[in-house]
Order: structure tokens, then sequence, then C-alpha cells
């Protein structure tokens, strides 16, 4: 099984947790990765260790674990002979952290919007300036202090900017471990500043390793391959398609996509409908995923600029869904027919 320490009752909604998943702090173990692991080590045995990084890769791959699993590393004392960066789970600072209450880790994610019962759709200027606020004090163990930012691809331009003008100068014996999904959309002066670290996406193999040792699931084989094979590298995405229906509903949305251009529209209102109102929100966020990872090939055929076109309009067009609390159905619809003609062009 996995390793993960438990966080204690009472945090309240957070952003980056999946429902039924220990949290990205709370991880010890860790699946693949290992060349990023040794890249970290190697800058870290070279005595010129970057002040900030820019983890990259697609989202769910292990980001914000392998962030926790560095913050962890060094706020422990950052042993540069080390063979990885595991800290035992018995350790004071691995318990901080699980708890969300080691004094010098800060952590920048969406916010819970208790009027709205949901969580903000970006990360306010006012959440970048609380979690900087660490770097106003001594750190309390003497070392390093470190920031998280998970992730910066839902920075808004005043919340970048307020990170920038630290990353532009940045304390002594500070941090920065910047999650982003996508690489490109990234301020160029906040990327001029970073080390990028790249991480691939997982393979099938490793994916079901970390279903099969995964705490607290019992899944079918079937379903775990299936699941494995769905997720396209991404270990959150496997767990979510675990649940029968979302996996049904990954199967159908997989089979309308191959079809294009020529897919029918009975099927396409299907799978609009599936996406509809509060019990659609797993649907929808598996029919994004899904979609984005059918167009990623896609990017290297003759169709290339009008399916980049098309995506950066679903990209725009779901911030707009989500944001504004919009229909899904003329999204799901619009996203099928701007694909049809991408494919016909």
């Amino acid at each position: 099984m996995l390793e993960f320490l438990p966080a204690p009752d009472g945090i309240g909604p957070e952003a980056d947790r999946l429902d039924g998943a220990p949290h990205p702090r709370e991880m010890l173990s860790l699946i693949g990765h290992e060349r990023a692991e040794r890249e970290l080590l190697d800058s870290l045995r070279s005595g010129r260790m970057p002040h900030a990084w820019l983890i990259a890769g697609e989202e769910g791959i292990g980001k914000a674990t392998f962030a926790y699993r560095f913050a962890r590393f060094m706020l422990a004392g950052g042993d540069p002979t080390a063979d990885s960066l595991h800290v035992a789970g018995e350790t004071a600072v691995a318990h901080q952290i699980a708890s969300g209450g080691h004094p010098d880790l800060a952590a920048m994610t969406r916010e819970f919007n208790p009027k709205t019962k949901n969580f903000f759709t970006e990360i306010r200027v006012d959440d970048v300036r609380k979690g900087l606020d660490l770097f106003n004090k001594t750190a309390a163990a003497g070392g390093y202090r470190i920031a998280i930012v998970d992730s910066c691809d839902e920075l808004n331009a005043s919340s970048a900017n307020a990170l920038l003008k630290t990353l532009e100068e940045p304390p002594s014996n500070s941090l920065f471990l910047l999650i982003v999904h996508r690489l490109g959309a990234i301020l160029p002066t906040i990327r001029s500043r970073c080390r990028v670290l790249h991480l691939s996406p997982l393979s099938e193999a490793q994916i079901i390793e970390g279903l099969e040792r995964f705490p607290n699931i019992e899944p079918e084989a079937d379903a775990i391959g299936s699941a494995a094979r769905l997720a396209y590298g991404s270990m959150r995405r496997a767990l979510t398609l675990l649940e029968p229906k979302r996996l049904d509903f990954a199967r159908r949305v997989e089979t309308a996509l191959s079809a294009l251009p020529e897919t029918e529209a009975a099927v396409i209102d299907t799978i609009a409908e599936n996406t509809m109102g509060r019990a659609g929100d797993e649907a929808f966020e598996t029919f994004v995923s899904l979609a984005e990872q059918w167009m990623s090939p896609q990017l290297a055929t003759g169709n290339a600029a009008d399916i980049a076109e098309v995506w950066a309009d679903m990209t725009s067009r779901r911030r707009a869904v989500d944001g504004l609390n919009l229909d899904r159905r003329p999204f799901v619809v619009g996203t099928f027919a701007a694909l049809k003609q991408a494919l016909r062009v």
C-alpha cells in the first residue's frame, strides 16, 4: 500500500483534494518521476540550487505530490547525499506538513467561497499576499522557507504580478515550487526567473501499480485496466474513473471522439445531457479531460492550427462556464461541432 499520513479532522474544503483520496501533502509515496528526483538531488549537490522551480506537466500526474515531497525533504534538512527525496512518516516534519501546520511552508491555492459553496475560479491576489507573508518572518527551524503555488495556471493578472515581485528579489533561504499544467500560458517574466522541471505522464503500468496499492479502494481488475488506459498518464484521472458510472461515461466519450468527424448528433446530445446540473459535475470534468487528451496528438497533424484554435476556445469557454455557472450543454455540443469543422478543413 502507498504510504501516507492522514490529516487531522477539522481541515476545511480544499480545491486540490480529490474526494476519498489523501491530499498531496499527506502522500509519502510517489509513483514514477525518478528522473526528476535525480535532477533535484543533482542540483542540491552542485551547491547551486535555484530559488524557484516550475514543476511542469499534464494535470493529475503527481506534480503536487512531488512538490510537497521536495518541500518535506528540504525542511527535513535536505541531505545532499540522500538517494531519494523520501522522508520517513514518523518525523515531525512529515506530520507538520500533513496537517498543514508547518510554520515554514505556505501553499497558495484556490480558496473556498462560503457564499457560493464552491471554490473561487482563480488564485486571488490576497491569497498570494497571504502566502508571501511567510517571507516576512524568520524561518522557525532556521532553514528554508518554502512556498508552493498549485497551480500557476489559476493565477490572475494581479496575483501573478504579486508573485513576480518576490521572485525578482527573492529573500534569502527561500524556495518557490510553482506547479504548472500548461507551461506556454505562464508569464515569460515568471518563467525566466525559474528553472523548469518537466514531469512526464505516467505509464499505464505505473498507474495500474498505483491503483493496486492505493489506500481504501478495491476495484476489479477490468476497471483498473480500463481506468489506466483512459487516464492518459494521469493518476488523478484514473482514480476518478474507478467509479463504474463514470468509467462507462468515459468509454462513451472516447468512442464519440474516435468517430469524429462522423459522430452522430444523438450520441453528442446524450453526452451533453450527462454533464448537466450538479449531478453532472464529474461527467463534465471527464469530458473536458478526454477532449483535451484526444486533441493533443492532433496537434502533430495537418489540422494542428485549427485544433489548437478549438482547444484555446474550449479553455476560455470552460472558464466562463465554471465562473458564471453557465449551462454545460452548449459547451459540449459546441466543442464537438468545432472539432468536426476543424477536421473537415
